[in-house]
């Protein structure tokens, strides 16, 4: 488990064994990145997908925006209804393979302890969609730009 640790590296595992006469071998692991579980669902009471993140806003606004083809994108399950938060990816793992085993039952009661009116709990993360009018001042903007570039 882990792997040796590289100079300026900043990921999650940094491993390190000592063996000494009379020393057993100890672990060290130092925790610098936070991992989610997270429900998301169709609508109220519709379909649900759970997934595990390190970068849970990334990961919603991928499944928002239907970036990736797979389960989400073809039902349309875009609403984020529940997540929690671990200290190491093997928690985090561990409790979302426990929960796809749960009956749909225990998946919805969890839901609506925390979230009962299946609020979208990812809205107001993201800027609103560019309408046609801010693409084309943000292309003149940088037309100018480029313009006063070439000029100086």
């Amino acid at each position: 488990m882990g792997r040796p640790h590289k100079a300026g590296d900043d990921n999650v595992w940094v491993s390190r064994y000592r063996f000494a006469a009379g020393w057993r071998a100890t672990l060290f692991m130092r925790q610098e990145k936070i991992f989610f579980v997270y429900i998301l669902s169709s609508k109220p009471w519709g379909t649900l997908y759970i997934g595990v993140t390190s970068d849970l806003q990334a990961r919603i606004y991928q499944h928002k925006n239907g970036l990736y083809e797979g389960f989400t994108k073809k039902y349309g399950v875009k609403t984020l209804v529940y997540f929690e938060q671990f200290g190491d990816p093997l928690s985090a793992i561990h409790r979302e393979k426990r929960m796809k085993k749960w009956p749909r039952t225990w998946k919805i009661n969890l839901i609506r302890t925390g979230n009962p009116n299946w609020a979208d709990l990812a809205a107001g993360w993201y800027p609103p969609d560019m309408t046609t009018a801010d693409i084309e001042a943000w292309l003149a903007r940088i037309a100018a730009m480029d313009e006063a570039a070439l000029q100086a």
